[in-house]
């Protein structure tokens, strides 16, 4: 492989992994809000 293509596998790794860090980070600060569930209905177990 070329000094250009590890470089730019790198910068993809990168891009990726980091993306995956930061939503997992945001979702860890920020939750999602659960809809309640409407009168009557039960959940599933």
């Amino acid at each position: 492989m070329s000094a250009s293509a590890i470089v730019m596998m790198i910068v993809a790794i990168v891009i990726v992994w980091g993306g995956l860090i930061a939503a997992i980070l945001r979702l860890r600060s920020h939750p999602q809000e659960t809809e309640p569930m409407p009168p009557g209905v039960h959940r599933a177990e």
